[in-house]
């Protein structure tokens, strides 16, 4: 049992089930991250733990207590919304602390919360302001002193970072990991933003179309997905996907693929079930960083495959070189060093490690294997 369980949680609107059986533990002090895309029902489950939609079946738990049917306000939580939502007649001050004027907390008690939550957040110079004469950043912070002080079992973020422009936003996403880190608060995140949702969490929940479809830590989303859909949404750029066919060579699965001018190359797999899928079409998915210059591959590892083949584009990006080739049909990127020599035509002798290689059922869409 966790500190938040979500056990079995369904949620209709009439006939239509938007949430299916969803399963989620998260332990006392944990960052479980909600992403997917739009429509995919984070938000709505993120609402049901607050108790601002009703759950259809299952139960939600909180420090060993359901709170089906519980009112928000006597479940211990505290939301950070996309919006702020900041009472702007109303000193910052003021916003910080006004629940805990509204729950009866004398004066005294509420000035020193305060404090201490402006101290944390680096906003004391803030306190006599509007919400008006602040930043986007600025705001936000306010927004998560008013939930701070409140000293809730969970924390709810509903996409708080959306409303940011890109570098604030990096910003914003470093100062919350550092209060978590500090804090060792239970957080329930959600966001659409797959590197926020990497950066964050000590766990993740991908989520499509109501459906859970994987439940791990960064690195366990990341190095093995579960399906398709999560290899191909975590990750930028996303993992390459290309139709080949297993083939048995010296006692070894390895998977055919096409090059551009029409030749077949064969990459040997590290996972040796795959024998039982010899002579059978799959779609491999490597990764870009799996795919790069001779010099630039993993030296840790056993099974570096060389490939020949015809340079399509070259994206320069500052750090990086991105190449993107012909493979299997597709286009395949490489991600390369930013001092590589390369250019379009070109025919270019690429390393692929073939230990991250992972194999998907076509028909399916399931990784093959462990």
């Amino acid at each position: 049992m966790g500190f938040l369980d979500i056990r079995n949680v369904t949620k209709s609107y009439g006939r239509v089930e938007v949430l299916h059986r969803v399963d989620i533990s998260v332990e006392e002090g944990e960052f479980l991250v909600l992403v997917g895309p739009s429509g995919c029902g984070k938000s709505t489950l993120l609402n049901m733990i607050a108790g601002l939609e009703d759950i259809s079946s299952g139960d939600i738990a909180i420090n060993g207590r359901v709170v089906n049917g519980v009112h928000p306000s006597n479940r211990n939580i505290a939301m950070v919304f996309q919006s702020y939502a900041l009472y702007p007649n109303m000193t910052v001050g003021q916003n910080i602390t006004f629940g805990l004027e509204m729950h009866g907390v004398p004066r005294p008690e509420r000035e020193k919360a305060m404090k201490e939550v402006a101290e944390l957040l680096q906003i004391g110079q803030l306190l006599d302001r509007k919400p008006g004469q602040l930043s986007g950043g600025q705001r936000q912070r306010v927004a998560m002193g008013r939930a701070l002080v409140r000293n809730p079992d969970v924390f709810l973020f509903d996409e708080p970072l959306s409303n940011l422009d890109a570098k604030l936003r990096v910003n914003m996403r470093t100062e919350i990991k550092k209060l978590h880190e500090k804090l060792k608060t239970t957080i329930v995140y959600v966001t659409h933003d797959q590197i926020e949702a990497m950066t964050l969490s000590t766990r993740i929940a991908v989520m499509y179309q109501g459906h859970v479809q994987q439940l791990g830590a960064p690195k366990e989303i990341y190095d093995t997905p579960a399906n398709l859909f999560v290899a191909t949404f975590m990750g930028s750029p996303a993992m390459n996907i290309i139709p080949a066919q297993v083939v048995m060579q010296d006692d070894r699965p390895h998977a055919r693929v096409t090059t551009r001018d029409g030749s077949h190359a064969m990459l040997p797999f590290s996972q040796a079930n795959l024998a039982a899928w010899d002579g059978r079409d799959i779609l491999l998915g490597i990764r870009p960083e799996a795919i790069t210059d001779p010099d630039g591959a993993d030296r840790k590892s056993d099974n570096i495959v060389a490939l020949g083949n015809h340079i399509g584009l070259t994206e320069p990006a500052g750090s990086d070189t991105f190449v993107t080739m012909t493979l299997g049909g597709r286009d395949t990127i490489a991600r390369m060093r930013a001092d590589v020599s390369v250019s379009p035509g070109d025919r270019f002798e690429f390393a692929v490690n073939m230990d991250k290689a992972i194999a998907f059922d076509p028909g399916t869409e399931d990784r093959i294997g462990p």
